[in-house]
């Protein structure tokens, strides 16, 4: 018995000597690894890390602790997209048509699973751009709904999440948005002095996709039925925006919306913060829409709220560990 009891605890020793050992290689491998990301020859790395912990709220400390503010302003200049011009809406020509020939596509929308070698996306193409439209949280300013109770709520068949929202420490119920919200060609929620320019993100009466730095003043002569403000945009005028760098946004979940010369809105999702997808760059969802033919094509609110409804059920796997996270806007498809 004695004998027996000498050899558990002997065993329990070695255990904790393992685990012991293992902990303190992987506190020496951090301490040495993480200063070399920040200070040692690894300048894609460290590029990547600091544009990821910038677009977060709560992890920004990955970068501040090492960096400046100087060499961290430096490196986001670096990556950022160059998105200071405006789309033209002559050049998209809308077909007012339901039908398409793709035999994946239903009503009208094709739906398709992307997969990449550090990411899974979702791709939405709407042949009608004319059913895109801006849905609200019927308590705006109060508090938000989940993107399949608003689309069931507005008899939408798809949708997205669209603008951002007061969100602090990634406890906001996305009641309140940020920037600037249209529906219905009336401003209903607005923070931009009248002066400055707004990343618009919306569509015009006729369908067309509109994407620009914009006064108020000069939003009015647009014709604009829904919008948003966010951003960065990527393409522009068939052009891309993200030339060199990653795109100033790190890795995360995203989401995009664009539009092809013949009025077909494609609508995009891409997973993050997950083993089997980790999250895509701006570059790497700028490269993508831009494969699928997009003329135009703008950044949405990504990380946990990135949602895609479609076939009566979310189709993506968000990021949040809470469940679905409540929206004040979405574009959904009628």
């Amino acid at each position: 018995m004695q004998n027996n009891k000498k050899s558990l605890n002997k065993g329990k020793k070695i255990v904790k000597n393992i685990i012991n050992f293992l902990l303190a290689n992987i506190i020496v491998g951090m301490c040495v690894s993480i200063p070399l990301v920040y200070y040692g020859p690894l300048k894609n790395v460290r590029e990547m890390m600091v544009t990821t912990a910038m677009t977060t709220f709560k992890h920004r400390y990955f970068a501040t602790f090492f960096l400046t503010d100087k060499e961290i302003n430096e490196i986001l200049e670096r990556n950022k997209a160059n998105d200071d011009k405006n789309s033209n809406v002559s050049d998209i020509k809308v077909l007012n048509n339901r039908e398409t020939t793709n035999e994946k596509s239903t009503d009208g929308i094709t739906f398709e699973e992307i997969k990449k070698p550090n990411f899974k996306a979702y791709m939405l193409q709407i042949k009608d751009s004319k059913r895109v439209e801006l849905g609200l949280t019927d308590s705006l300013n109060k508090y938000g709904i989940t993107l399949d109770e608003m689309a069931k709520k507005n008899n939408a068949v798809a949708g997205i999440n669209a603008g951002g929202f007061v969100d602090v420490d990634g406890q906001g119920n996305g009641g309140v948005p940020t920037g600037f919200v249209m529906k219905d060609g009336k401003i209903v929620f607005n923070e931009i002095p009248a002066n400055d320019k707004i990343s618009l993100i919306g569509f015009n009466y006729d369908g067309i996709l509109t994407i620009g730095k914009y006064t108020l003043k000069q939003i009015e002569s647009l014709k604009i039925k829904d919008a948003v403000s966010f951003g960065p945009f990527f393409v522009v005028n068939g052009k891309p925006t993200i030339e060199s760098g990653n795109g100033g946004i790190g890795i995360q979940p995203r989401t995009v919306i664009g539009q092809k010369k013949d009025g077909t809105v494609l609508m995009l999702v891409v997973d993050g913060r997950q083993i089997n997808s980790v999250g895509a760059t701006g570059k790497e969802v700028q490269d993508l829409m831009l494969e699928y033919g997009a003329y135009n094509a703008a950044n949405l609110d990504g990380g946990s709220s990135t949602t895609m409804f479609f076939d009566g059920k979310i189709k993506n796997s968000p990021s949040s560990k809470d469940g679905l996270r409540f929206l004040p806007t979405a574009f959904l498809v009628k």
